[in-house]
């Protein structure tokens, strides 16, 4: 969504750390959300577990670059900070998913201490 915010005349700086907070997010998410994909995946269908991944990463990206083109398109001027706009709400809306996926353990039972 920083990105969105960017004018004709920003600086290299708030490019960067625009983008350095943007690459700093993907990196907290990929590897915890693959390790978690996978690892759910039973040892037998790890192969699968494993293309789906790669499956969904290329249907992403494509997707993506289909929904930036059209914005280009229509709205020459303001296509590209729509289109940051729907990549945040797009994430926003992963990270949600991605949340209500979190699993509380049981409290466990209170040892009974034994009488000596």
């Amino acid at each position: 969504m920083a990105l969105s915010f960017l004018s004709a005349d920003s600086t290299h700086f708030d490019i960067i750390w625009r983008m350095a907070l943007c690459g700093a997010g993907f990196g907290f998410f990929q590897s915890p959300n693959n390790r978690a994909m996978l690892s759910e995946a039973p040892k037998d269908r790890a192969g699968a577990a494993g293309g789906t991944l790669g499956m969904a990463r290329v249907v992403g990206q494509s997707l993506g670059a289909v929904v930036v083109a059209f914005l280009l398109s229509a709205a020459p001027i303001n296509g590209v900070g729509h289109g940051f706009q729907i990549a945040a709400v797009t994430a926003l809306f992963g990270a949600v998913m991605s949340g209500s996926r979190v699993r509380r353990r049981p409290a466990e039972p209170d040892e009974e201490v034994e009488a000596v």
